[in-house]
C-alpha cells in the first residue's frame, strides 16, 4: 500500500461477528467503511467438523442477520434451531423448562457456529463496493486526539476517519488506546468447550446443569451432537483438557447426572477464561466501542454476541439517521444517542448474568433452597416464563429496525 492516507466515514477495527455485522449494515446504506482485520475467515472445512466457538443466536439477531443477506449463507452452512431448553440444580431438585410451543414460536433461537456467521457476513460485505477490507492487516499505531482519527498500519497504510468504530475484542486496543477504563472482575472460572455425541438423542432441547464449581451446559447440533460450555475453576478446566478422550467423556457423563446417557465420543477440547467487564464509557468524540469491547458477559445464558448484534443495529441506526439530518457522524451529540440506547440493557443483562453466576455457583444452603425454589415456583409461574423467554429471544423493549422482522434502515 502506498504512503498516502486514505479517508472513510467510518472506520471499523475487528472484522469480527459484530464489527462486520456493522460494516454491512452502514455498506448497505452506501457509507464509505474500512474494516481493518488481522485475517480472514475460514472459507471451508470438513462437514463433519464443528467449530468449538457457537453463539446460541437469538431472534433479534437472527432478523439482523436475515435483514443483512447473511442468514439465507449461513443456513447453507449449518445452524441448529432448538426448541426447548432444560435447567435443573445439581444440589437439589429445582428446576424450569422452557418450550418454543408455550409461546407460539417456531423455535427458542438457533446454535451457530462462529465461523458460519463471520464466513457469512463476510461474504456480503465482499459484494459492497463501498466496504474497504485492509485483511490481513495489523495496526502500528492509533490517533484519536485529532479531529478526524487516523490509524497507522504496519505495511505503511495511513487511515483516516470521521469515526472510529473499536469491535476488536474484551481486549481492546482501540479502548484503551481512547484510554477508557473498565469495571469488573474475573470470575476464576474457565469454560471447556468441545463437540460430543450422546448416547440419548438431544430431542432439539439445549440442556443446562447448575453446579458449584460453574454450569453445564449442552447446545443441540442438527447432525445429533451436541455443542458443550463445561464452567469450572481454571484448575479443573487444565486437569480436563489433559484427560484422554475416555476420561474425558466419563467425566462429561458424570457431571451432566447422566441426562442424556453416557457420552459416547468428544472432539477436540478447548478452554477459555471468564470475566465480568464493562466499559466506563462506549464513546468520545469521533470513537465508539461495540461488542466486546464495550461489554463481556458471563456466557451462561449465552447472550454475549446476541447484545453485540444488537450495538451494531443501534449505531448503523443512529448514524444513518445523523447522516439524513446533517448531523456529522463523529460529534459526541450523535454518538451519545447510540451509548443511551444500549448501555442501560448491557448494564442489566451483565448485572443479572453476574448475579445468577453468584446465585449458583455457591453450596451454601440458605441459597440452595432458595434457589431450588425459585426454579420450581417460575416454572409454574406461566407469565413470568413467558416473559423470560421474550427477553432471550430479545423480543423485549424498544429494538432497533434492524433487529425487526424484515426491518431496514
Amino acid at each position: 500500500m502506498p504512503d498516502t492516507e486514505q479517508h472513510f466515514d467510518i472506520l471499523i477495527v475487528g472484522g469480527g461477528m459484530v464489527g462486520n455485522a456493522l460494516a454491512c449494515a452502514l455498506g448497505q446504506q452506501d457509507f464509505r467503511v474500512a474494516v481493518i482485520e488481522q485475517r480472514e475467515p475460514a472459507r471451508e472445512w470438513p462437514t463433519d467438523e464443528v467449530d468449538l466457538r457457537v453463539s446460541a443466536l437469538s431472534r433479534a439477531s437472527q432478523n439482523i442477520l436475515q435483514n443483512l443477506g447473511a442468514w439465507e449463507r449461513m443456513a447453507q452452512l449449518r445452524v441448529s434451531p432448538y426448541l426447548e431448553m432444560q435447567v435443573w440444580d445439581a444440589e437439589g431438585n429445582g428446576s424450569i423448562h422452557f418450550g418454543c410451543s408455550d409461546i407460539w414460536e417456531p423455535d427458542l433461537g438457533h446454535i451457530v457456529e462462529n465461523r458460519v456467521t463471520q464466513l457469512a457476513l463476510w461474504e456480503q460485505l465482499e459484494r459492497l463496493p463501498n466496504v474497504q477490507r485492509f485483511c490481513p492487516a495489523t495496526i502500528e499505531k492509533v490517533d484519536i486526539n485529532n479531529e478526524r482519527p487516523q490509524v497507522y498500519l504496519k505495511d505503511g497504510g495511513q487511515l483516516s476517519t470521521a469515526l472510529l468504530v473499536g469491535a476488536d475484542g474484551r481486549d481492546s486496543r482501540i479502548r484503551q488506546a481512547a484510554g477508557i477504563k473498565t469495571q469488573g472482575h474475573d470470575y476464576d472460572q474457565h469454560g471447556v468447550v468441545a463437540t460430543v455425541r450422546t448416547e440419548k438423542p438431544h430431542l432439539d432441547t439445549a440442556w443446562q446443569r447448575f453446579m458449584p464449581s460453574g454450569p453445564l451446559a449442552f447446545l443441540p447440533l442438527n447432525d445429533g451432537r451436541c455443542s458443550i460450555v463445561w464452567t469450572t475453576s481454571p484448575e479443573r478446566a487444565a486437569e480436563l483438557l489433559e484427560l484422554n478422550d475416555s476420561a474425558f467423556c466419563d467425566a462429561l457423563t458424570e457431571a451432566s447426572g447422566h441426562v442424556l446417557g453416557t457420552i459416547q465420543k468428544c472432539g477436540p477440547r478447548a478452554a477459555f477464561p471468564l470475566r465480568l467487564q464493562h466499559a466506563d464509557q462506549y464513546v468520545l468524540p469521533g470513537l465508539a466501542l461495540v461488542g466486546d469491547a464495550a461489554h463481556a458477559v458471563h456466557p451462561l445464558a449465552g447472550q454475549g454476541v446476541n447484545l453485540g448484534f444488537l450495538d451494531a443495529a443501534t449505531l448503523a441506526e443512529v448514524l444513518t439517521e445523523a447522516r439524513h439530518k446533517g448531523r456529522s457522524l463523529g460529534a459526541l451529540s450523535t454518538l451519545r444517542r447510540y451509548e443511551r440506547a444500549r448501555r442501560g440493557g448491557n448494564m442489566a443483562m451483565l448485572a443479572a448474568m453476574d448475579g445468577f453466576k453468584q446465585l449458583f455457583s455457591n453450596r451454601d444452603i440458605s441459597l440452595s433452597l432458595l434457589r431450588n425454589l425459585g426454579l420450581n415456583l417460575t416454572d409454574g409461574l406461566w407469565p413470568l416464563k413467558h416473559l423470560i423467554m421474550r427477553r432471550a429471544l430479545g423480543q423485549f423493549g424498544e429494538l432497533p429496525r434492524l433487529a425487526r422482522p424484515h426491518g431496514s434502515l
